[in-house]
């Protein structure tokens, strides 16, 4: 499985409380009581120091997997669509949180819990079919105030629906990440010639006699897109990347984790 081929440290759920494990050293402060002090540390410098145990906050992460009909696609025959490259990155990052400690949900269909059985449930909900829509929404359902989210969709719909569901995070205290996830044909755009386009739903149709000529706008306005969900993310504290199906997937995991960790 994919979470097993990542080696990662305990998630970053560490601050000074009422736990039971040393953390760390500190300066002690007005304030500070004398039996927090820790003379033995002390003798050794002109300063007093407190020690600080550890106390560990399980967070809630909710997770969004855009089930549209745009997910679907994929450029070749022998990768996946990018709906099953978006629901591996998704479980595999929920296991590594689960293991953490973690609790984990999906928008709109699983409450943030804890637990091998939390597992299961979301792989159940998150093997269910396509939308009918040809382009996604984020949803906020059951996020938690002040906990973490995570949105992965090809992001190629009407972006004031992104804004507004970063908004609605926002609003909540939700930090997070967004996950584009592209087929490298969308990337690179390698048409040419007579072309039909057509989208996933059937909806939307476009053919031309020179599609190569369409390659210079089209990744123009792709580059313009990017550079939109970058600024609407880090509006609101949030981070922004793109994946692409031919790469790795173990990348784009190692940079969810650790754009989770950097959000607190």
């Amino acid at each position: 499985m994919l979470a097993a081929t990542v080696m990662l440290g305990e998630h970053g759920r560490r601050r000074a409380g009422l736990g039971d494990e040393f953390w760390q050293y500190r300066p002690a402060h007005q304030g500070d009581s004398a039996r927090m002090i820790d003379w033995r540390r002390s003798a050794r410098s002109d300063s007093h120091f407190v020690r600080e145990r550890e106390w560990q906050a399980a967070q809630s992460v909710t997770l969004w997997v855009d089930p549209a009909r745009s997910m679907g696609f994929t450029g070749d025959k022998s990768r996946a669509p990018k709906a099953d490259r978006a629901k591996l990155l998704a479980l595999a990052l929920a296991v590594l949180l689960l293991r953490g400690g973690e609790r984990v949900g999906i928008a709109g269909m699983a409450q943030p819990r804890s637990g091998r059985a939390q597992m299961l449930r979301l792989a159940a909900r998150l093997s269910g079919d396509a939308a009918v829509e040809e382009y996604g929404a984020p949803v906020t359902d059951g996020m938690v105030s002040h906990g973490r989210a995570v949105f992965l969709s090809d992001f190629l719909g009407d972006l004031t629906a992104v804004e507004a569901g970063l908004g609605r995070a926002s609003d909540r205290g939700v930090r997070g990440a967004l996950i584009q996830v592209l087929d490298p044909a969308e990337e690179e755009f390698p048409f040419d010639g007579r072309t039909i386009f057509e989208s996933m739903g059937g909806t939307l149709r476009y053919e031309t006699q020179k599609a190569g000529d369409l390659r210079t706008r089209y990744l123009a306005k792709l580059a313009e897109r990017k550079d939109r969900l970058s600024s609407l993310a880090r509006a609101v504290g949030w981070h922004f990347t793109t994946h692409h199906t031919g790469h790795p997937a173990q990348s784009a995991l190692l940079w969810a984790y650790a754009a989770l960790q950097g959000g607190r």
